[in-house]
Parts: structure tokens; C-alpha cells; sequence
């Protein structure tokens, strides 16, 4: 009975952290579109927004903590229970570059863009999908999935280094746009920060299951 009631606490941590991952992948998705629309009450909903990420981070925490001093899990549930909490670890931080992106929202309200937005959507949704996926490998334990963020990551790095290389045209060609191209550089580097934080969580995910410590954003 012990060991069922134990399990159940389990799965009702495993179901915040999921809930807490789609939150956070919904911050991603607003913070861009924020900035595609120049949505200035969008962008401050995702700053206020990030309260709720904190709040659930901190309860995923608590939870953590009450298991392991009540039922000094051994071996593989211990590895879960502390994999679960530095994913929310990661998941907070998530939620703080979308924050940062909103904020560079604000800071460029009332200015046209200088370019359409396509890598940095690109790089936001891929972002996401690999978040997602990270989490679903963690829940599954399925290790080869979570082996194969690292290369979706290396394709977020290709994004921003060609939205990098495309800034640093419009800064040369014209230095009245270099404020704007630093912004837009500052979102696209929070999206690659977004994404080599997903890697972690794969990275966790893989410890959880095997106790194997891999990088993989090697």
C-alpha cells in the first residue's frame, strides 16, 4: 500500500511538471508573437505571466522535498525525483528568457521592424517543439528521444547564427538601425539560450532513466 501510495505521488508530480513545461512552451509562443504583432499588451501578459512559471516551480520544489524526506527513495526514484526538480529548474529559466524577449517587446514598441520575421519564428518554434519533446521523453523514459534534442539544437544554432550574420548587414549598411538589430540579436540569443536549456532537460531525462550523465550540446 506504501509503495502504491508513493507512485501516486509520483505521477501527480510528473503531471506538474507537464503542466509547468506547457506553460512555459505558451510563453515562448506569446513572447514572439508579441514581438511579429508589436503587441505591447501581449508582451506585458508574458512578463506577469512569469509569475506563475516561478509559483510553479517553487511547488514542484516543495514537493520534491516532502518525498525525499518522507520516503527516502532509493536508486531510480531518487534519480526521478531530482530530475524533476532541476527540469522545473530549467523551466523557470525558460520562462525567464521569454520574459527578457517580452521586455525587449516594450523597448521596441512604436518602431517598424527593420526585416520580416522569419528565422527568429523559425527558431521559437523549433525552440518549442524540442521543449515538448524533451519533457514527453522524460515522461516516457525514452532515452532516444532525448538523445536526438541534441541535433535538433544544432539547427536552432544554425538560425541564430544566420539572423546574427543578417543584423550585422543592416548595422553596417545603415547605423540607424543599429539599435533595433541589438534587440532583435538579444531575442534570437534568448531563443538559442532556450533551446540549450531544452537539452539539459534531455540531458536529465537520460540520467533519470539510465544514471547516465551525458552533454549534449557538445
Amino acid at each position: 500500500m506504501a509503495r502504491q501510495a508513493f507512485e501516486g505521488q509520483l505521477r501527480e508530480l510528473l503531471e506538474d511538471l507537464m503542466a509547468m513545461g506547457h506553460m512555459v512552451a505558451n510563453s515562448i509562443d506569446r513572447s514572439v508573437q508579441a514581438l511579429r504583432l508589436q503587441d505591447v499588451e501581449l508582451a506585458r501578459q508574458v512578463i506577469e505571466y512569469d509569475d506563475e512559471i516561478n509559483a510553479a516551480q517553487h511547488d514542484i520544489d516543495e514537493k520534491c522535498l516532502v518525498l525525499i524526506a518522507t520516503q527516502q527513495p532509493m536508486a531510480s526514484d531518487l534519480r526521478t525525483i531530482l530530475s524533476t526538480s532541476n527540469i522545473a529548474t530549467e523551466l523557470e529559466r525558460i520562462g525567464d528568457y521569454t520574459e527578457g524577449i517580452a521586455n525587449l517587446v516594450l523597448k521596441m514598441a512604436g518602431q517598424p521592424l527593420i526585416k520580416p520575421l522569419i528565422d527568429i519564428p523559425r527558431m521559437a518554434a523549433e525552440g518549442r517543439r524540442m521543449l515538448l519533446t524533451a519533457l514527453e521523453a522524460f515522461a516516457r523514459q525514452d532515452v532516444e528521444a532525448a538523445r536526438r534534442i541534441g541535433e535538433a539544437d544544432d539547427l536552432v544554432d544554425d538560425l541564430y547564427n544566420q539572423v546574427y550574420r543578417e543584423l550585422l548587414v543592416f548595422m553596417m549598411q545603415d547605423p540607424r538601425t543599429i539599435t533595433q538589430a541589438t534587440y532583435l540579436l538579444w531575442v534570437a540569443h534568448n531563443l538559442e539560450r532556450i533551446a540549450d536549456r531544452t537539452t539539459n532537460i534531455a540531458e536529465r531525462a537520460i540520467f533519470s532513466d539510465s544514471g547516465q550523465v551525458m552533454d549534449l550540446n557538445r
